[in-house]
């Protein structure tokens, strides 16, 4: 795979992963990061070790539309070119009712929709260019409630729309699809108990957790499907049944 990702949110979970798998099919990648510098530097050096010069680190808070534009820029000046885009930086956190601020609002658009939107629009002609694609990554639960956690909902439910009305604006050349975890990883900074693993197998069919590599080679077969666009692959063991 002669071919430049970026993935955002990169440096550490799922989005490590994603790079894993895109590398080691021999791709070079751009690992965005916010605030996790020292695993995406550390991270880039074991790859580099491994192929020199196929990996790169970028920072970018995507809350802020300016560095957005900056990491769009910084990242097709790296390589050269962009190939493919995979939006999987997300912030996770409830807001319950009552006690919700703009600032989450904010918080919570930024980088579940509002970045992944305006980083297409800034690669869009180079991703068209080279015939490239997008990945968004959502999430099962915008068709079935969380509790307290309108405002991410709201936001994922708008990149699963994106991801519809993007691949019609963008096609023929760019291919635009999303991927909606289920039950793959706790939520950062959070650890659940036994009692809350075994809810969360109970509504899964296939009765055992997912993880970060299902959701990567999901991420690399929609890479090399050039006949699908505009999907969402549940990636769920079966739970949005």
């Amino acid at each position: 795979m002669n071919k430049v990702i970026l993935i955002t949110g990169a440096a550490k979970r799922i989005g490590k992963e994603i790079a894993k798998e895109f590398f080691s099919a021999g791709a070079k990648v751009i690992i965005h990061f916010n605030n996790s510098e020292e695993d995406a530097v550390h991270f880039c050096e074991e790859l580099n070790e491994i192929r020199p010069s196929s990996a790169i680190s970028l920072q970018a808070n995507l809350d802020d539309i300016n560095e957005v534009k900056a990491l769009a820029h910084n990242a097709l000046t790296a390589f050269g070119k962009i190939d493919g885009l995979i939006n999987n930086a997300s912030t996770f956190y409830p807001t319950p009712m009552g006690d919700f601020t703009t600032q989450d609002w904010d918080a919570l658009m930024g980088s579940n929709l509002k970045a992944p939107l305006f980083l297409i629009q800034e690669l869009y002609q180079e991703l068209k260019k080279q015939s490239g694609f997008v990945i968004n990554v959502t999430d099962i639960n915008i068709n079935r409630s969380i509790p307290n956690h309108s405002i991410y909902l709201a936001a994922k439910s708008g990149l699963s729309s994106i991801t519809q009305s993007l691949a019609k604006d963008l096609a023929p050349e760019i291919r635009v699809n999303a991927i909606a975890p289920g039950a793959i990883l706790e939520p950062p900074h959070k650890t659940w108990t036994e009692e809350e693993k075994n809810n969360i197998l109970r509504t899964v069919p296939l009765n055992k957790m997912g993880t970060e590599s299902d959701i990567a080679k999901a991420a690399l077969f929609l890479a090399d499907s050039l006949y699908i666009t505009g999907q969402t692959l549940n990636v769920d063991g079966g739970k949005s049944l």
